[in-house]
């Protein structure tokens, strides 16, 4: 048994069953052992890959989507951009690059990463070391500036809670350990966190439904709401998930770009779940009220197509090699088709006001 599941172990029989959120927590994110602290879990070597480990493409148009809405805003002498779970630093860097072609932007802005592994940090450091980022754990450090707010596949991470409808109502499930190995447990009575069920889901719920929710994730768009509607800008949001909350399972984990049972040797494998846009748009419109507009979601493979992919891909193709060729189209491929990334991701914005259209969502 490893010395963070000896830890968790320790802790349940101390406490007693810990949420799955708590759990998933302390799987991703410990400080020694945690599976983001301690690896780079990006690419064919990790456990998964990211669009813009797959294509240049995605970060480039993401770029431009900041330049152009940054153009909307009159031209700001001061910007910030900001990525949240920057990974290894390659959609900033592809970004930065596209946005270059307006040399005014390129000197607005200044870079900002939310990144809370240490290992992570050290691969982003040497990837924009030329754009000096300054990194923070939470939105609150965040400079009292305008933002350009990037969340790729990064609200998918943060921990859940799941319920469970049982006759006597909605139960929490809970980990335990029973000889050593790590099992689901329903708490005996509601615990506070199933007031954030989503009403509709609760409406339509059937005895033995599972419903989960993202606590962290609310509160996270709250106070990026918040900060925008302070001080303009914009958020967007890539990520897999669904348009309207559901009661299903999606929690999932991977290693070695394979299905995991999560409760398997914690720290070895990424643990995620599907996010539900409708209350992330919920949570940024009541955190500020008129304050922001929210866009989409749209599908990931509309949101790329309608800021130009094809037309990109065209101009790489056209000076690249037989093999670079087949290697470009595989990789729009695999953003946009709908057996891949193209309809199972979406794209979400949130606009300081009303004044400003994200680019793709009309």
């Amino acid at each position: 048994m490893s010395p963070l599941a000896i830890g968790l172990e320790r802790r349940i029989a101390a406490e007693g069953p810990i949420t799955i959120a708590a759990f998933m927590a302390e799987a991703l994110m410990h400080p020694i052992h945690g599976y983001y602290v301690k690896s780079d879990p990006f690419g064919v070597n990790g456990d998964f890959t990211t669009a813009p480990e797959i294509c240049q493409i995605f970060g480039e148009l993401i770029g431009l989507w900041c330049a152009d809405i940054w153009r909307q805003m009159g031209e700001p002498e001061e910007i910030a951009i900001v990525e949240f779970g920057p990974g290894r630093g390659t959609l900033m860097t592809d970004a930065l690059r596209a946005a270059a072609v307006l040399p005014a932007f390129k000197k607005a802005v200044s870079v900002h990463l939310v990144e809370a592994s240490p290992f992570l940090r050290s691969r982003q450091k040497q990837a924009l070391a030329a754009f000096s980022p300054t990194w923070h754990e939470t939105v609150a450090s965040l400079p009292d500036v305008p933002m350009l707010l990037i969340a790729n596949e990064f609200f998918d991470a943060l921990p859940i809670h799941q319920f469970v409808l049982t006759p006597d109502g909605w139960r929490e499930r809970m980990v335990t350990s029973v000889d050593g190995m790590f099992a689901l447990v329903l708490s005996p009575q509601p615990t506070p966190r199933s007031r954030l069920i989503d009403s509709g889901v609760k409406a339509h719920a059937k005895v033995g439904d599972i419903a989960e929710v993202c606590p962290v994730g609310i509160s996270i768009m709250e106070a990026i709401s918040s900060k925008i509607a302070d001080h303009g800008g914009a958020a967007l949001v890539v990520d897999y998930g669904y348009s309207e909350p559901q009661a299903r399972v999606t929690l999932q984990s991977v290693c070695s770009h394979k299905a995991h049972n999560f409760l398997e040797a914690p720290g070895t494998a990424d643990i995620t779940a599907h996010v539900d846009f409708a209350t992330l748009g919920r949570a940024a419109v009541r955190a500020v009220g008129t304050g922001v507009k929210c866009w989409g979601p749209i599908s990931q493979a509309d949101f790329l197509m309608r800021l130009g992919l094809a037309e990109r891909a065209a101009r790489l193709m056209a000076n690249a090699t037989k093999r670079q060729v087949k290697d470009i189209e595989a990789a729009c491929h695999r953003l946009i088709e709908a057996e891949e990334m193209g309809t199972l991701f979406k794209a979400f914005a949130i606009s300081a006001g009303s004044t400003i259209v994200p680019p793709a969502f009309v």
